[in-house]
């Protein structure tokens, strides 16, 4: 397999076992303070040739791998006829996968109609993981995620409603102190509203060459402790509610793992989160996290 800066490639936990097809280098947005992951690179669509190159390779190699995932940060953005193609490549050359996943962005899911979409989940898409990361209109304006809340939740919609299922990351501390509890009140809505087959929570590490560190390092954002970062997850769980949906806070950068199917579990979690903000169960040190 073909990788561009392969240090760089990045999936989600859930596709440790994929096979990882890159087929964009970097990311098409790119302007996040808090994201370090592709500073540097310009945002481009690997050429056909080298696609269909690598499908032919996993096709003698990866007989027993029944998942894809598109790298690198939104193959959505990939023009229609081009994406729907890679689809059908994989269909004939790897008839054993049983699912193909992608990042997505709430730019890369407005390009796209309610049609195209529904033409990529028949061809075998079926997850797409986008970054919420908060539902406060404020909190996204200041990290330059160029979306509002309402346009995430209408995207979010959009892609569930073409059939694809949706997992959406949202990030702990991320609105510093002052906000915390709108973060987490305004994200535990939008969830709501999206209603998602997935949730994922990260806690915020700052990463050193990203704008929000220099804000840190300049005191002009304020990190929160592990206690706040809690307080934060109990209050976001406790206005979001799902359909039938899992809830995971089991991240490697999180203090206490959180797995939870709500509403069958909500109680039950809350009620282990109190425990650990009343000090009987112990966090994660920080020497064990890591993203």
């Amino acid at each position: 397999m073909h990788y561009e800066h392969p240090a760089r490639v990045i999936r989600p936990p859930s596709e440790a076992y994929s096979i990882l097809l890159q087929a964009t280098v970097g990311c098409s947005h790119n302007k996040c303070t808090f994201c370090g992951a592709y500073k540097g690179l310009r945002f481009k669509i690997k050429p056909e040739e080298r696609i269909l190159a690598d499908i032919a390779y996993a096709a003698l190699h990866f007989e027993h791998v029944r998942r894809v995932f598109i790298c690198d940060g939104d193959a959505l953005i990939i023009p229609q006829r081009r994406l729907l193609g890679i689809l059908k490549e994989i269909e004939r050359q790897l008839p054993w996968v049983t699912r193909v996943g992608l990042y997505a962005n709430s730019k890369g899911i407005d390009l796209k109609t309610d049609e195209e979409l529904a033409e990529l989940a028949a061809h075998g898409l079926k997850i797409a993981y986008m970054g919420l990361e908060s539902g406060d209109d404020l909190t996204l304006e200041k990290v330059k995620k160029g979306a509002d809340a309402e346009k995430m939740i209408r995207m979010g919609k959009k892609i569930r409603r073409a059939g694809i299922k949706l997992s959406l990351t949202v990030l702990l501390g991320l609105a510093g102190r002052e906000r915390s509890r709108i973060h987490a009140e305004a994200t535990g809505r939008v969830l709501s509203e999206i209603d998602p087959e997935y949730v994922g929570a990260l806690s915020l590490m700052l990463l050193p060459g990203t704008p929000l560190h220099e804000e840190y390092a300049s005191g002009r954002f304020a990190l929160i402790e592990p206690m706040e970062m809690l307080m934060e997850l109990r209050t976001m769980i406790a206005h979001t509610h799902l359909t039938r949906g899992l809830f995971h806070a089991n991240h490697a950068s999180n203090y206490l793992p959180i797995k939870a199917r709500l509403p069958k579990d909500r109680d039950a979690t809350l009620s282990r989160i109190d425990e650990a903000l009343a000090g009987s169960i112990k966090l994660k040190p920080e020497w064990l996290r890591a993203l």
